[in-house]
């Protein structure tokens, strides 16, 4: 079992540990499940209005709670005086339970059936199709939804994760809405933050909707926070270099002699007391690490089940990195870096995180906890170098020159 998260990785729960905390709010703690919907589609009403302050809305809902969700914005935007048109992808019969509650309650127009024009003229369209619990490739008359809404222009406001988009791992198997915004109900889902899931998402916001604090479930996977680097530990006036770490960069290969050098300034600019570069006499070896034996693409389509493969092959922390860098250990916890950083796609930057990571754990850091330090250094000073030279200009040199304020903030 994997151990807790600690206070510096805000819990992404999956959809099977979002059903437990639901179901607990529920059952045990005597919450209405109406009113938990209720303050799900005020949060998403409210995201669509900031989205889009005015003109049509179309309101797209499947017949599951996701959709029950999706009605509820719709009264609201309409009590707001907003036009809206609401579209169902099956009957009005086959809505049950709280959704089929919130049909009663919508005031104005009855919803009419989706059809590929439905979204004509409307400058926003709200995803209510499928919810959290869904994965796999949608099918008719779902997918042709997705693709309508998608091809419609509008801008789009997701309901708890887009339509398509895994929640538990941010696979997309098929077609999936692609978002402006998405309201996340009660905690945000790994599917929002992890790659592919994460192009599709937008703007990601959290909606509280009443659950109390103390949910059973616990999250193995968590996004990093800034806090992480108030981890790092600072050199005190009795510090040597010997104390500060030591660190060995072993590397290089024939005309590849980068790697190995800018591993090494990294390590020392993030703070190790003393860096040794050990590398081949000729620089004819060639040194390889196919961990997984699997072609790249593969692993970019499902990130999070190969970074937890890597690490369980390995016995090892891994770090898979991206923009959504993942840090996963062996015993199953996996955070997440919120990204945003985009001067970081050129060569050599990995190389400097390594050094940055491996500088970290000189100090004396447990491993987990200076991967997810070094990922959250790295991604800062990235954007600092970007702030200085524009992201399209930075390169890995200018990554290692930011480390020192990226560990002052």
């Amino acid at each position: 079992m994997a151990a807790p998260l600690p206070d510096w990785l805000e819990p992404l729960p999956d959809a099977e540990r979002m059903r437990a905390d639901d179901a607990w709010a529920i059952e045990q703690q005597g919450m209405p499940s109406l009113d938990l919907m209720e303050r799900a589609g005020a949060g998403l009403a409210r995201l669509t209005a900031e989205l889009a302050p005015e003109g049509p809305v179309a309101v797209v809902c499947g017949k599951g709670n996701n959709g029950g969700d999706g009605l509820v914005a719709a009264r609201l935007l309409r009590e707001q005086d907003r036009e809206v048109r609401v579209l169902l992808t099956g009957a009005a019969e086959e809505l049950r339970g709280d959704p089929a509650a919130n049909l009663e309650r919508l005031t104005g127009d009855g919803p009419e059936p989706f059809a590929p024009d439905s979204l004509t003229g409307a400058a926003a369209v709200v995803d209510a199709l499928l919810g959290t619990g869904c994965s796999g490739e949608p099918r008719d008359p779902i997918r042709g939804a997705i693709e309508a809404i998608n091809g419609s222009g509008a801008v789009v406001a997701a309901a708890d994760v887009p339509s398509g988009v895994d929640a538990s791992n941010g696979v997309v198997a098929g077609a999936a809405v692609r978002a402006d915004g998405t309201a996340t109900f009660h905690a945000a889902k790994p599917g929002l933050w992890i790659a592919p899931g994460k192009e599709h998402a937008g703007q990601v916001r959290v909606i509280e909707i009443g659950i109390p604090p103390g949910a059973p479930a616990i999250a193995d996977v968590g996004l990093v926070q800034p806090q992480a680097l108030g981890q790092i530990p600072r050199r005190e006036p009795n510090s040597t270099k010997f104390r500060e770490g030591a660190v060995l960069v072993v590397g290089g290969s024939a005309g590849l002699t980068g790697a190995p050098s800018l591993a090494s300034e990294a390590a020392a600019r993030a703070g190790a007391g003393y860096v040794t570069a050990a590398v081949p006499r000729s620089l004819s070896l060639v040194f390889e690490l196919r961990l997984l034996d699997r072609p790249a693409a593969e692993i970019e389509a499902e990130r999070l089940r190969h970074a937890r493969a890597a690490a369980d092959a390995s016995g090892a922390i891994v770090v898979l990195k991206g923009d959504d860098s993942l840090v996963a250990e062996p015993a199953g916890r996996v955070a997440v870096s919120p990204g945003g950083a985009p001067a970081l796609a050129t060569a050599g930057t990995g190389d400097v995180l390594s050094g940055t990571i491996g500088a970290l754990l000189a100090k004396g850091m447990p491993a987990f906890d200076a991967a997810c330090a070094g990922v959250a250094l790295h991604a800062e000073a990235g954007r600092r170098a970007a702030g200085v030279h524009g992201p399209d200009a930075v390169i890995a040199s200018d990554v290692i020159a930011s480390l020192p304020a990226a560990r002052e903030r």
